[in-house]
């Protein structure tokens, strides 16, 4: 189920499912409502996106509230996250997803939000969008892509053929191989909350997009090759069809040697891994659709990714 596309005019609600909107400086608020307001769009607040408690997030019942709330309302076409945080996935069992289901609406954020754009797609079908937060809007980084991108994904139906950026420069391919099948994924660590619960995807035959932030420091790549190796042990991972990883800040220390001893001996040697794709916790970044179809070649010289259902 892919909901109708974006179209000048219409209204964008921003809610704060993870971290309290109170939270982000003023500054980042202004440029990112000009941002929505000079490309022609009506951006509304979700009524309790400022309310902040003691871990930096509303109460559970207010963020769901919101969420409700906007695919309720008629007038909304698009619901974006403001920023990302830690708490999400403490709505999971208190989302009313036959309402979400019978209201659907673009959904887009990363970070935290994977578990939300993961969960929703798991329970209702709706196709959901990894890409930016409402306050990447606001960043000048390489940001003509990462809107063209965005844009791209939630306004037009066509094939989209996902060229790297120039801060990005090529994608590199890690196991040769092709392969057509649909995405999840996103942040990893947040994506392996789902593991166990009724809200984590079917893993079997999907094409995986994964990144992931550094917050272990000198660890970060141990904790990543761990998270990874759990995602893996899921029933199904045996037929996962390709893998693209993200691009990484330069202190995680992920290497293209790295990423490949990483997946050694992990991941079925037929099929496509792709790694420094343009998404992640670095700017720039593409929108990707969880549950929408991709395609991918990865040869030697060139490693192709086309968003081919979104």
């Amino acid at each position: 189920m892919i909901a109708g596309k974006l179209k000048l005019g219409d209204e964008v609600r921003v809610i704060a499912p993870s971290s309290s909107l109170n939270e982000v400086k003023q500054d980042v608020h202004h440029r990112a409502v000009d941002f929505w307001s000079k490309e022609g769009f009506n951006v509304t607040f979700s009524k309790n996106c400022k309310e902040v408690g003691k871990f930096s997030s509303s109460s559970i019942k207010s963020r769901v509230e919101d969420i409700h709330e906007a695919f309720c309302d008629p007038n909304v076409k698009i619901v974006i996250a403001g920023r990302g945080g830690f708490s999400i996935n403490q709505l999971l069992r208190h989302l009313d997803y036959d309402l979400i289901a019978k209201n659907p609406k673009i959904l887009c954020g990363f970070s935290d939000i994977t578990a939300l754009l993961n969960a929703i797609y798991s329970k209702t079908g709706l196709v959901t969008y990894h890409g930016p937060n409402y306050c990447t809007f606001a960043y000048e980084d390489e940001a003509e892509y990462t809107r063209k991108a965005f844009f791209n994904c939630v306004m037009n139906d066509e094939p989209i053929t996902v060229t790297p950026s120039e801060t990005a420069a090529k994608y590199y391919t890690i196991q040769e191989g092709a392969c057509e099948g649909t995405v999840i994924g996103g942040n990893l660590c947040t994506l392996n909350l789902l593991q166990g619960t009724p809200y984590m995807p079917d893993i079997r035959n999907k094409v995986l997009f994964l990144e992931d932030d550094n917050i272990m420091g000198e660890y970060f790549c141990y904790e990543f090759d761990r998270n990874l190796e759990s995602l893996l042990q899921i029933d199904g991972a045996d037929t996962i069809k390709g893998i693209v990883f993200g691009r990484f800040d330069d202190s995680c220390g992920m290497t293209i040697e790295t990423i490949s001893d990483i997946i050694r001996d992990k991941v079925p040697n037929n099929i496509p891994v792709v790694f420094g794709a343009d998404f992640g916790h670095v700017l720039p970044n593409i929108t990707f659709p969880i549950g929408g179809t991709v395609s991918i070649i990865a040869n030697k010289d060139i490693a192709e990714i086309i968003i081919a259902e979104h």
